[in-house]
């Protein structure tokens, strides 16, 4: 096991382009670090960076307190599990985990001891003898992380070793990681563009977008403190919808509602008395959007919209709203754009809501949980 630090780590390619821009990131003994970002963010250069697949063009990196930036993949004590998996389609289980220690030359006994006890904790004792070809993706999946744990490596680097599986295997198999994770201790950096993902499993997660780290917390606060629009964006299924508005005097006002904040809310939010008269930009999670009908407290606004569709998943339903208010880009790449006028919202309300796709609705808004972010730098208002 090994600390793993980054320090003002660069990755600059030859036509001037800027993949990593200065990452500063330590990984502590034993973490689980989620390393989250939309397409093109960076997340699988940094992770290759460490690995020594991809040459660094500034800056320090130390594995266990030695500075490996010159040192190639095999010196640094690091196993990589890959998205393709990329086993010995010839040989067996047994001979794919075993194959790195018969490269280090450890003796036939040694070899079978530690498989055995490999293929034990990860219960492919029964398919040993099996080649991939006859192994389920999940199975597959098992047999690289064991031939990466044969070799009892300072930290585990993991390329969105997911992707490939199907959404059921993947909610399973992502529960396998992170429990053997915490059985094994080992410092472990794993990369997804799956932000449910970097929820459930890590200790911590990191955000990037475009090359630059944007945060790096713990998945509550991350999603219930993001540090500015875009986290607030990513983080959270379905994620969060971002408006703009114009504060006057303690009220929000866009073309069609008004939103008047709250007498605590606004003493816990001193800052932003600095935008009244002036625009600034909100967010409400979908899980505080319900339907007026079903449920509606003291703290809670009703403003109208239109049901687009609603998508429903027996404990709740998903309803894609339409509202006549501005919508504003978190600065996701992936995102959808819209180009009606209109914004696009998504509200989680209860089973027994019976909203209609083109019908009226009165949503109730919980005026206690919105976040607020400057509408030029997309910055949090705390």
């Amino acid at each position: 096991m090994a600390e793993v630090v980054l320090e003002n780590i660069c990755k600059t390619y030859g036509n001037n382009f800027h993949a990593i821009q200065d990452l500063n990131l330590t990984i502590a003994d034993g973490e689980f670090l989620i390393l989250v970002g939309p397409s093109g963010c960076g997340k699988s250069t940094a992770l290759r960076m460490i690995a020594g697949l991809e040459e660094t063009t500034s800056g320090h990196l130390y594995i266990g307190g030695r500075d490996v930036v010159d040192m190639a993949p095999k010196d640094r004590d690091i196993a990589m599990v890959f998205q393709s998996y990329a086993l010995y389609p010839h040989m067996t289980v047994s001979q794919n985990i075993a194959f790195s220690m018969r490269l280090a030359g450890k003796s036939k006994a040694e070899r079978t001891a530690r498989v055995a006890e490999i293929a034990n904790i990860l219960q492919l004792t029964d398919l040993l003898d099996s080649k991939p070809a006859n192994l389920s993706g999940g199975q597959r999946q098992r047999v690289a992380m064991g031939r990466a744990m044969v070799r009892e490596p300072a930290a585990f680097l993991m390329d969105e070793p997911l992707s490939n599986l199907d959404a059921k295997l993947r909610v399973k198999m992502r529960a396998e990681i992170a429990g053997l994770q915490r059985q094994l201790g080992v410092t472990t950096i794993y990369v997804t563009h799956d932000q449910t993902e970097a929820m459930t499993m890590g200790d911590r997660v990191a955000v990037m977008k475009g090359g630059i780290l944007q945060q790096v917390d713990v998945p509550k606060r991350l999603y219930d403190e993001p540090v500015n629009a875009f986290v607030a964006g990513f983080i959270g299924s379905p994620s969060m919808n971002l408006l703009e508005a114009d504060l006057d005097a303690g009220v929000l006002k866009t073309p069609g509602f008004e939103l008047r904040l709250t007498e605590s809310l606004l003493s816990r939010l001193p800052l932003l008395e600095r935008y009244n008269g002036k625009k600034v930009v909100f967010g409400i999670r979908p899980e505080d959007l319900h339907d007026s009908r079903r449920e509606a407290a003291r703290d809670h606004q009703i403003i109208p919209a239109a049901v687009v569709n609603v998508e429903e998943l027996g404990s709740e339903r998903v309803v894609h709203l339409r509202l006549n208010a501005i919508q504003v880009d978190s600065g996701d790449p992936d995102a959808v754009a819209d180009l009606s006028g209109l914004a696009n919202a998504v509200a989680r309300f209860d089973p027994g809501s019976e909203v209609r796709a083109g019908a009226q609705v009165d949503v109730a808004v919980d005026c206690t949980k919105l976040h607020f972010f400057d509408p030029e730098t997309h910055v949090v208002i705390r």
